[in-house]
């Protein structure tokens, strides 16, 4: 082929060649300039053939002429920037070639443009350096899941470097013995079949740490595609959700149960199970410790039950396996080998057959600090605690506190609602559910069934004297005799205040009777408290199923009433329940109602006895209000029936107010109509004496009227006297101060201490009728009436003899001082205008 045709040829070749290709000759001209290099310079051939090849390539380009001259033609490879005629900058790699020809020298410099693949890889490079410095994992794959970069956040959250996951196929290096691999084929199948260009694919994620520690992750995949919208590859950003997840997982599910108020093995039962679900290579147990130190399962869901019930009822120890020891501790018990820690030597063969041969256990703990119970983890490998799974006792730990504070918080409260307070026995609620379940059984059964209803005698005097305190303490023993007394089976209850019950199951009349009388005798004996002998009794009404009812309230009702019955009979005795009682109690609860409305309509009168000064028979001292009811239908009550009432039904406390101000309303009328009277005594109960308004209302009411302090006199019971209730003695030093007179009924009949007579600021003592009424016969009446004269004058306080009857009566009390008389032989009981007329009258004056 001829030369020139070769040399064509060659041109053309080079004109069609992708690559920029400038030839230049010795001379530094350029030669040739290819239509690659016109585009890539923005130049035509014909503004840059026979100029100086400086002008577009750098001057190290003439390097290579000495090159050339020496024979070396290999070709020299170099960055090159280019300045493009329009501005622009270009980025290539020229590789240079020297070559003779008719003995001269030119240079080929051949120039790739690079300038994408440059603005790629530094593209690259920035986002290399944003997808290390961030704090989510970030894994990129290529479509067939082979993963080709991973950032240092993943490698901070695993532990893998890249080159150890490098071309393994995406989560491979990261599954585990848990970790579920449905969920791993699920994430790497987004290549094969991808979303749309908006979507991802996200999954929750165990997976396992280079250490072999479990996490939780959220595995978000997105496909990445180019501008034609063609995937290139995958990129997966990896987050840490182990703490949120046992939040969410563990923490929210076991308060909804507990809101939802489930069961306490219930809800430890979904917590042993969920905490088993985010860590599935845990056995979870959740043991609560009883009030005798031993442990009972509240939750072991992969325990068998054979294993449970050999651990029921285990007392707690200092070498009681991992749960018994760290309830007994109260401290954290990690045991990595059951098989040769001497904490499991006498349990181990409860556990190694199935495999465990870890357990950590926690003391569960309460507010207070005491152990409530244990919460443990038990391993089929032997290992110590990783943080993982602390994060996750320390997480269950809070949450099984919770419950079981609320467990104690429940048992109180159905202690409260079900118990009474005080004896711990069965309250009126409690015992009528556990009575009526007693009768029902006696129905089924065909059987007796005796309910007895216990009263304590006089116990309203222990606590007005004693106060409330040893009051409780009585109840408290007399509970515990009760208790003792009674079969196994028998039901014990308290309803209220003094009150006991009690149901005795397939139980004749005869047997019953035998029960009550040991019943009465263990209530006999005094009761110590704070070295003072307590004297107590009971009186006890029984009903019988199904003679006298065949349901608990009906049998309680006619217990109650043969108990009041037995009351009347004298106390300190039993009564088993009769038709015509009903009648009688039906009465007093008509006698009650019409005592309300007598009250509220004023329908009560007040009738006046005199009392005379001693000395001298004519003058009058002063006169005893007594209550009267003339009842419409029954006629006259007698005081001694409405008044009991009162106190028992709560109305006493309206019938003194009632008193106090008819006797200061008929006082100062007296004073006005001229009728002379000194001053009335009234009597009040204990309970106005506990009442802190009653010095005001003494003053305001005898203000009301235009009365002294003087003209009133108070008169009150020993139970009074010997109370020792601050709030009365403070009351009584207030009547005191405020000038009425005090006098204390009804003296000698009780427990009088003579030290009370000296600290109270009393003014008057009542010798009770008992004594006036024996003086007539009786020489030991007669000398305690005259000791009781002699207190009075020694003491300086005034003595009034009630019930004087006789005229022998009344010259023994004149002939031995008694200051002030009152009785029949004097003047009966009056109404206000009989009292009047008999004063003005020829009875004004009284026979001496």
């Amino acid at each position: 082929m001829a030369q020139a045709q070769t040399a064509r040829i060659l041109v053309q070749a080079l004109a069609q060649m992708p690559d920029a290709i400038v030839l230049v000759d010795e001379n530094g001209t350029i030669g040739f300039f290819n239509p690659a290099a016109e585009a890539l310079w923005g130049l035509t051939a014909a503004a840059v053939l026979g100029r100086d090849a400086v002008a577009l390539l750098p001057r190290g380009f003439q390097s290579t002429d000495h090159a050339a001259q020496a024979g070396d033609i290999d070709g020299i490879t170099s960055d090159l920037q280019i300045e493009r005629n329009d501005g622009a900058t270009r980025r290539g790699v020229m590789s240079v070639h020297a070559f003779k020809v008719d003995g001269r020298t030119f240079r080929a410099a051949f120039i790739k443009d690079v300038t994408d693949q440059q603005r790629q890889r530094e593209e690259w490079q920035q986002l290399s350096m944003v997808l290390n410095g961030s704090d989510h994992a970030i894994i990129v794959a290529g479509l067939d899941g082979t993963i080709s970069f991973i950032n240092g956040a993943l490698t901070r959250m695993l532990g893998y470097e890249l080159a150890e996951v490098q071309s393994k196929r995406l989560f491979e290096p990261f599954t585990g013995l848990h970790t579920n691999l449905e969920t791993v084929a699920r994430l790497q199948s987004m290549a094969r079949q991808p979303p749309m260009a908006s979507e991802s694919l996200r999954e929750d994620l165990l997976v396992y740490t280079k250490g072999g520690t479990p996490l939780w992750i959220s595995a978000g995949i997105t496909v990445v595609r180019d501008s034609a919208g063609v995937p290139v590859n995958m990129l997966a950003m990896l987050t840490d959700i182990t703490l949120t997840r046992m939040r969410e997982e563990l923490q929210q599910k076991v308060l909804d149960a507990m809101a939802r108020e489930l069961p306490a093995t219930e809800v430890a039962g979904i917590l042993c199970r969920e905490v088993e679900r985010i860590a599935p290579e845990i056995i979870a147990t959740f043991l609560r410790v009883d009030d005798q130190g031993r442990l009972f399962t509240l939750a072991a869901p992969r325990l068998p039950a054979a294993a449970i019930r050999a651990i029921d009822g285990e007392p707690i120890g200092p070498c009681a396996g991992s749960c018994g020891t760290a309830a007994w501790r109260g401290t954290p018990v990690v045991v990595t080998d059951i098989a040769s820690d001497p904490l499991w030597t006498g349990y181990r063969h409860l556990v190694q057959p199935l495999g465990l041969a870890a357990c950590w256990s926690y003391p569960v703990k309460g507010a207070d600090g005491s152990v409530l119970g244990t919460f443990a983890f038990y391993y089929r490998d032997n290992h110590g605690p990783v943080a993982f799974h602390q994060s996750l006792v320390d997480m269950g730990l809070s949450l099984c506190a919770l419950l079981l504070e609320r467990e104690k918080a429940r048992m109180r409260i159905h202690q409260l609602a079900f118990h009474d307070t005080l004896t711990g026995l069965p309250n009126r609620n409690m015992f009528e559910v556990q009575a009526k379940q007693l009768v029902n059984d006696a129905r089924r059964a065909g059987s007796d069934l005796a309910l007895l209803f216990i009263d304590l005698d006089r116990f309203k005097r222990v606590n007005d004297t004693r106060g409330h305190a040893t009051g409780d303490q009585v109840l408290c023993e007399t509970g515990r005799r009760f208790k003792a007394v009674l079969r196994d089976g028998d039901l014990l209850g308290r309803l209220a205040g003094d009150e006991f019950v009690a149901v005795l199951p397939h139980c004749g009349a005869q047997q019953a009777t035998s029960i009550v009388k040991r019943l009465l005798a263990a209530a006999a004996p005094p009761i110590i408290v704070a070295g003072a002998s307590i004297h107590t009794s009971a009186t006890i009404g029984i009903a019988m199923y199904p003679a006298d009812g065949r349901d608990v309230l009906t049998l309680l009702r006619q217990a109650d009433i043969a108990m009041y019955q037995a009351k009347a009979q004298g106390r300190g005795g039993f009564s088993f329940f009769r038709e015509e009682m009903s009648r009688n109690i039906q009465e007093q609860a008509m006698l009650e109602a019409d005592l309300r409305i007598a009250l509220k309509h004023d329908l009560l009168d007040l009738w006046y006895q005199p009392q005379f000064d001693a000395a001298n028979g004519h003058t009058l001292s002063g006169v005893e209000a007594l209550l009267r009811w003339n009842h419409a239908t029954l006629g006259t009550v007698p005081p001694v029936r409405f008044v009991v009432l009162a106190e028992e039904c709560g109305l006493i406390g309206e019938l003194g107010k009632w008193v106090m101000e008819r006797a200061c309303r008929q006082l100062a009328a007296w004073r006005a109509q001229g009728v002379s009277i000194p001053r009335v005594s009234i009597n009040l109960s204990a309970s106005d004496f506990r009442d802190c308004t009653l010095a005001d209302r003494v003053a305001q009411t005898l203000l009301a009227h235009g009365l002294q302090p003087r003209d009133l006199t108070l008169e009150m019971t020993e139970s009074v006297m010997l109370s020792d209730e601050p709030g009365v003695l403070l009351m009584i030093d207030e009547l005191h101060l405020l000038g009425v007179q005090l006098s204390l009924d009804d003296f000698g009949t009780g427990y009088s201490s003579l030290g009370y007579l000296h600290r109270l600021p009393l003014d008057e003592l009542k010798l009770d009728r008992s004594f006036v009424r024996d003086l007539d016969h009786s020489d030991s009446a007669r000398a305690l009436t005259s000791t009781v004269l002699r207190i009075g004058e020694s003491l300086n306080i005034k003595v009034v003899a009630e019930g004087v009857e006789t005229e022998t009566q009344r010259q023994f009390l004149v002939d031995h001082g008694c200051p002030v008389l009152q009785g029949y032989l004097l003047g009966r009981p009056m109404a206000p205008p009989l009292l009047e007329e008999w004063l003005r009258g020829t009875h004004a004056r009284v026979p001496v």
